[in-house]
């Protein structure tokens, strides 16, 4: 008797200590603690998210979420060494296109088990294949930007060129003739920054029915740069060398780089992402009349790739299910409202794509939110090997293309050819 008696009260014991230290997530007291890892950066947004993980602390006396920092310009390179050093928060913001090797490497949760049926139902399939890596789920899609062109207003309607709409989009061609209109000495119709010009011009080509991928039947990925792949490209070349109607020295600059000429009345247009509005609207000259329009549409219409920002779980994570409850919370609609204004993006859930505040003139938001149907998952989305393919191989060749050191079967020699030597070594 005595001896059971020992083995009882040395097991109670163990689970008390493994309660208070084990997996690095629990605290006296039985409390789990949470590691929430967000990549906010815009003051709006990062207030959005803390003030949700203070409105969850205040209601979850058992389950705290620790907000921690993270920074878009380290997070692959940060995530790696702390999935590798077993150092992971728990919960884990990123972007769906940087999640590939992460999923297949194991080290984030299959999402399929562990969210409710709510959050599943609302957010649509097109985006849910953003996060869908072989038979698993590992994020969910909440916020998305469309491609769009931010014009100067005053000098669009002097020019008296036809305003694109969404419902009436420009083509490629009709772009092409617009940014030729709107140019003259010193003034462009347009400045393409494309120092991340893989992207951009990938995204955009699915408007032209590019696809660029290609997966066999045995699963195998093929690079194949076919005639809807160079509708892109060569509108942006043809703008900038043959109709100097967009200037060479805007194609290694990022979207910030260019808003000073625009303010400035150099360029007529610039295409950015959707969350650039809040750096114009706070930056713009006094009486700047600015505002949003479609980016082009080809044979597929106003289709463009989305790489949406994701919510994860660490495979590591000792609390996945308290993990999941807490994805839940900020992602219920009102929330997901939340985080897409302090982001000036467009949320993925359909009941938050339906809130008023996401379809006033304003800012252009009914713009984007009429885009919202047409967006589709980068082409890139589920390729292993991606990263390198984009650094090594496809960001030169792009850039040598946009610039005039290289032409057409040039950059699609190097896409095809030594693009598919790259993504080979991940294939085997």
């Amino acid at each position: 008797m005595r001896t059971r008696t020992g083995h009882l009260v040395a097991l109670v014991l163990a689970l008390l200590l493994a309660g208070c230290t084990g997996g690095g997530g629990d605290r006296s007291g039985g409390r789990i603690t949470l590691r929430f890892q967000s990549l906010a950066w815009q003051e709006e947004s990062v207030r959005a998210n803390r003030d949700l993980v203070g409105e969850w602390n205040a209601t979850h006396s058992d389950i705290k979420v620790e907000y921690v920092q993270g920074s878009w310009d380290s997070v692959h390179d940060q995530l790696l060494t702390s999935f590798e050093g077993g150092e992971a928060p728990d919960i884990i913001h990123d972007a769906s296109d940087d999640l590939a090797d992460f999923a297949y490497g194991g080290y984030l949760a299959d999402l399929r088990e562990l969210l409710p049926a709510r959050l599943k139902a609302d957010i649509p399939q097109r985006s849910w294949r953003t996060a869908t890596f072989g038979d698993g789920v590992y994020g969910v899609p909440f916020l998305q930007e469309p491609r769009v062109l931010i014009a100067n207003a005053t000098w669009l309607r002097k020019s008296g060129v036809r305003i694109p709409t969404p419902e009436r989009p420009w083509s490629w061609a009709e772009f092409r003739q617009v940014t030729r209109e709107l140019s003259g000495p010193g003034r462009y119709g347009v400045a393409w920054p494309l120092k991340e010009p893989v992207s951009a011009t990938l995204n955009l080509s699915l408007s032209a029915g590019g696809q660029l991928f290609h997966r066999g039947p045995d699963g195998r990925v093929e690079v194949r740069f076919e005639a809807a792949d160079e509708v892109v490209p060569r509108t942006v070349r043809d703008q900038v060398r043959t109709d100097h109607s967009a200037p060479g020295s805007t194609l290694g600059s990022g979207g910030s780089d260019t808003l000073p000429g625009f303010f400035g009345g150099r360029y007529a247009m610039v295409p950015l992402g959707f969350s650039y509005r809040q750096q114009i609207a706070q930056q713009a000259p006094e009486g700047f009349d600015w505002q949003v329009l479609p980016a082009p549409a080809g044979a597929e219409g106003l289709t463009q790739g989305v790489s949406p920002q994701t919510l994860s779980i660490a495979e590591d994570s000792p609390h996945k299910k308290a993990a999941a409850a807490f994805v839940d919370f900020l992602l219920r609609p009102r929330n997901m409202v939340r985080l897409a204004l302090g982001d000036w993006m467009l949320p993925t859930g359909a009941r938050a794509l339906r809130d008023p505040a996401l379809h006033t003139a304003k800012d252009g938001w009914a713009t984007g939110t009429a885009l919202a149907g047409r967006l589709r998952p980068a082409p890139a989305q589920s390729v292993r090997g991606y990263p390198e393919w984009k650094d090594k191989v496809a960001t030169p060749a792009f850039q040598e293309y946009y610039s005039g050191a290289i032409g057409l079967d040039e950059l699609r020699r190097r896409l095809e050819k030594d693009g598919n030597l790259v993504l080979a070594r991940y294939q085997r």
